[in-house]
């Protein structure tokens, strides 16, 4: 998994630009499922044809970004945010375009470090002037985190594992159901601009119309030094969902997840996240509504270009879906 979640991170992929993501993953996926479309949002979608309740697996595929407002006279470039962004993780920063420029975050001079705001920051690009500027970067144009993967021991430490390291668990969960017969119709979806606001799994949700649906995230953790009280800690299993802003897991649904890891050995633990939703919040409202869990890869310093989870998490995420998907899914959704 970490070839591939190396090149899941490192790749440019900003909501409304997952193009280059959508390509990694769809030549990962062909060959494992009967079908692989893109819908028109730009979600992949890649069925596993057969018998039973049709299962909806969902991992987003963008990540936050920055998109160009004004170019100055001195060529530096002014910004909005593209999901949530902090400018105090911005500072010193490198951003990169679509093109391949680069740039870094600059900041105007301020009195108290406690007025930093999006507004008060630049991005520089080493433009002579407004001319020059706009010969690399033009207004619309959208940036991301410039930064590579680093892989320390069961550690990694990279962009953007908001949420390729969710995308890599799909993926891994395909080839590990590959070749095996399993009582279910599997609809992994890898979705588009969920940064803002869920919106590729809204759309696609309503095409697939799910039986039941899962969603694959990060979530944060609890672990570090003076962190919000948390009892999520990494590389102590993914989690199971009971609640995020957007979702409230049906006990039934939640029950039958961790039961199912019990079962297979999966080490798990519980997650209450009180700000944030994943892919699950539109899933579970589609059309009459849908039963519906997440399981998430527990992760530090989400949203900046460091953000920390460990390889282990993501493994035994996919282990969780394979069990999950070779169970009989019916009596779940009866149940709920």
């Amino acid at each position: 998994m970490k070839d591939l979640l190396k090149k899941l991170v490192e790749a440019f992929g900003p909501a409304g630009n997952e193009g280059p993501i959508r390509d990694i993953i769809r030549k990962e996926v062909e060959g494992l499922v009967d079908e692989v479309k893109v819908d028109a949002m730009g979600n992949l979608i890649a069925i596993r044809k057969g018998q039973g309740p049709r299962v909806m697996i969902a991992a987003h595929m963008d990540e936050i970004g920055v998109i160009v407002t004004h170019i100055d006279e001195k060529g530096f470039v002014r910004f909005s945010n593209i999901g949530g962004i902090s400018p105090f993780m911005l500072i010193g920063q490198r951003v990169v375009f679509a093109n391949g420029t680069i740039g870094t975050f600059g900041m105007e001079k301020l009195d108290d470090m406690k007025d930093l705001k999006l507004s008060k920051m630049f991005i520089d690009i080493g433009a002579k002037d407004q001319d020059s500027a706009k010969e690399k970067v033009s207004i619309g144009d959208i940036g991301a985190f410039h930064r590579e993967a680093h892989f320390q021991g069961d550690r990694v430490i990279a962009k953007s594992l908001d949420n390729r390291a969710g995308c890599a668990v799909l993926v891994k969960t395909l080839k590990e159901l590959a070749g095996r017969e399993i009582p279910n119709q599997v609809y992994a979806v890898f979705t588009v601009q969920e940064e803002l606001g869920l919106r590729g799994a809204r759309t696609a949700a309503y095409a697939v119309n799910p039986d039941i649906g899962f969603a694959v995230d990060v979530t944060g953790t609890g672990d570090t030094p003076e962190a919000p009280t948390m009892a999520v800690n990494l590389g102590d299993g993914p989690t199971i969902k009971v609640k995020d802003s957007v979702v409230l897991t049906h006990p039934h649904v939640r029950q039958f997840m961790s039961e199912t890891a019990k079962k297979k050995g999966i080490p798990y633990q519980f997650e209450i996240l009180e700000r944030g939703g994943t892919d699950t919040g539109p899933i579970h409202l589609t059309r009459e509504g849908v039963p519906s869990g997440a399981i998430s890869v527990p992760t530090r310093y989400i949203h900046t270009p460091s953000e920390m989870a460990d390889m282990n998490d993501m493994e035994n995420a996919a282990k969780l879906f394979v069990a999950i998907l070779e169970a009989k899914l019916d009596e779940v959704i009866l149940q709920s």
